[in-house]
């Protein structure tokens, strides 16, 4: 389907309703979509492609709009954007690929584009197609080292690629339920985002520069209030956190449940809010999206092997890897006859940059001295958060 943006821009991408699994990893609940634009002026411009799954849907539109393309830019080389490069160039043989040199080196390693295809253009540096003018604007790491972002400048379009974006499928081209798409969009800033949420303050920053009407990305629907999506993610990306505390759990024979159950009521009862996330069922999306904001993490696993749960293992590394901003870190669980549980957590979350509590690690069921225990690390959160003024 072909649907205007602004005069003579166009979007041409594809949704895919039943997708559910992202790069063999991420769930994706709503499925996605795959936005590619055209802009036409005396020249016509191509800003990225689909996913290859989609490229029959691509070709289609762009041959329903009977255009030339002399440019396609590539704003970042993943494959569900850059895919179906190839087959446009086979297509549209005299069209060339506009990108940056990192981009460019990538595209030829990924999709073996001969270098001769190449335009290549730097930080800040402008393209003429006649009466529209696109700049390219490097934001490296948001999320590959070679992402970029394109903006329309007589049109106040910004093409973002998936910094801004939101895995969504919808039949409406514009953002209609903003809170459905700020559920959304703080899901893929979690998961795919949130580890260079220092770097996006700057793009973030830069963006604001500019006079911005209308933000395109490349996952998501357009955003017709720019403003909406901006401000949520200088929330995301700040420094500020909410009087959370996110639970990541096991329990194998009940004792460590116990615990759990336990200190969620005890944190609840000083009016902090407290989020359990039971691993075996958990959909790993939504604790990606509780760490965007909590405050304090705890662990609680039961000792498997003189060590924790592979479930809390694999929590852990993903909390080490997104990096949240997250100020305060502990462990609770139990075991049998011994092991390693604290020191393996505690050693695998060193990115956090976040500060130990006691930990609360038992031998068999709890007993009423465990729970004095709890309810101490309870009192001590609460002093921490109180010093974060929450």
């Amino acid at each position: 389907m072909i649907r205007e943006i602004k005069s003579n821009v166009y979007a041409v991408g594809s949704l895919d309703w039943d997708r559910r699994l992202f790069d063999e990893l991420i769930p994706l609940p709503d499925g996605t979509s795959y936005n590619a634009y055209v802009i036409k002026s005396e020249k016509t411009a191509l800003i990225d492609t689909v996913d290859p799954t989609k490229e029959h849907e691509l070709v289609r539109n762009l041959e329903e709009l009977h255009i030339k393309i002399d440019y396609v830019v590539s704003n970042h080389a993943e494959q569900d954007h850059s895919g179906s490069i190839p087959r446009i160039l086979q297509l549209y043989p005299e069209a060339q690929v506009v990108t940056n040199s990192k981009c460019k080196a990538m595209l030829m390693d990924l999709l073996l584009i001969p270098e001769e295809k190449f335009l290549t253009v730097a930080d800040g540096e402008t393209l003429s197609l006649g009466r529209k003018t696109l700049q390219f604007i490097l934001t490296p790491w948001v999320h590959w080292p070679e992402t970029m972002i394109t903006y329309l400048k007589e049109d106040n379009v910004l093409f973002s690629c998936d910094f801004l974006g939101s895995h969504l499928a919808a039949s409406d081209l514009f953002v209609k339920d903003e809170g459905k798409v700020y559920e959304s969009a703080k899901r893929y800033f979690a998961e795919i985002m949130m580890p260079f949420r220092a770097r996006m303050k700057s793009y973030l920053e830069e963006i604001d520069r500019l006079k911005v009407d209308i933000i395109a990305p490349s996952h998501g629907p357009v955003y017709q209030n720019p403003q909406f999506i901006l401000d949520a993610y200088k929330d995301w990306v700040s420094d500020d956190v909410k009087n959370e505390v996110i639970i990541p759990f096991v329990s194998m024979h009940g004792s460590t449940r116990v615990m759990v159950d336990y200190f969620t009521e005890a944190l609840i009862g000083k009016g902090i809010t407290v989020k359990p996330f039971n691993l075996t069922r958990t959909d790993i999306g939504e604790l990606a999206m509780a760490l965007v904001d909590v405050c304090t993490i705890v662990i609680a696993s039961p000792t498997v092997l003189a060590g924790p749960h592979p479930a809390c293992v694999y929590a852990a590394y993903l909390v080490n890897a997104l990096r949240p901003k997250t100020k305060y870190v502990s462990v609770i669980g139990s075991y049998g006859w011994g092991g390693k549980t604290i020191d393996i957590l505690t050693q695998m979350v060193t990115n956090l940059h976040a500060e130990f509590l006691e930990p609360v690690i038992i031998k068999g069921y709890p007993t009423m001295e465990d729970f004095k225990l709890l309810d101490k690390l309870a009192d001590e959160i609460l002093k921490k958060h109180r010093e974060q003024n929450l």
